[in-house]
């Protein structure tokens, strides 16, 4: 079973966070600490313990903005460590995934915490620690097709396909641009690509995939290929070109 640290500088939230890890049945012990200095010296008892001993602790759920040191801090600290603890972070902004995966996180949960986004969050963490127990069941709802998930101040939004108008890789993540504004996935790129193909959508860089039906203009200026998406420029590599401009050609 898990052992886990909860960091946050928010007293009540540090509690909840602590509670609802406390009651997955794949978490043996967990406890917190309301600052990364605190939680610093903690991890550091528990590496002096061994992963086998009485302190020991596996995965460390981290918020990201505190003052002093910081979880993105911390987590950099941990990278330096011969045996680290898994770290996810658990954070109100959405902004600083890339970095957090640059750090090799499980996760990344946003605040308001959702219990079964968080249980998600434990499984990968157990998957790596190679724990055996089972998932809690918790009832999964998929939407229909024509919409995707996300997940907006802790609350499940279904987000209609045909208003996305191109999607960025950010990693382990997709972020999906609308006329609205953009939400952040734990989808890789490549799946959306493939799930999305009979749907219009088309890969035009290694970054980027763009609905075919978005796309207000094709620009060529000295060698290079551009499309504007709304009112964004986007570059297209060499090796998706020849085909965009083959598809678009084709559009009714």
């Amino acid at each position: 079973m898990l052992r886990a640290l909860a960091v946050d500088d928010e007293r009540p939230t540090l509690e909840e966070l602590v509670y609802l890890l406390n009651a997955d049945p794949r978490i043996g012990a967990a406890e917190g600490a309301s600052d990364a200095t605190e939680a610093l010296r903690r991890i550091n008892r528990a590496l002096e313990s061994g992963p086998d001993g009485p302190d020991a602790i596996d995965v460390v759920f981290l918020d990201i903005q505190m003052p002093g040191l910081d979880g993105l801090d911390l987590a950099r600290l941990l990278t330096g460590f011969a045996r680290p603890p898994l770290v996810v972070f658990v954070t109100a902004h959405e902004d600083f995934a890339v970095q957090a995966f640059d750090l090799d996180a499980v996760d990344y949960v946003l605040k308001p915490v959702r219990r079964e986004r968080l249980a998600e969050a434990v499984r990968r963490a157990a998957e790596q620690r190679g724990a055996a127990l089972p998932s809690p069941r918790i009832p999964v709802h998929e939407p229909d097709p024509d919409h995707i998930t996300v997940e907006l101040g802790g609350v499940a939004r279904f987000v209609p396909v045909d208003d996305i108008t191109h999607v960025e890789a950010q990693g382990d993540y997709a972020r999906l641009h609308t006329d609205k504004g953009s939400h952040l996935v734990r989808i890789p790129l490549a799946t959306l690509e493939e799930r999305w193909r009979a749907r219009g959508f088309v890969r035009i860089h290694r970054r980027h995939l763009v609905a075919l039906r978005h796309i207000g203009e094709l620009r060529l200026d000295a060698g290079t290929v551009s499309v504007l998406v709304g009112t964004e420029e986007l570059q297209v590599s060499r090796r998706h070109a020849r085909e965009l401009r083959d598809l678009l050609m084709r559009r009714p």
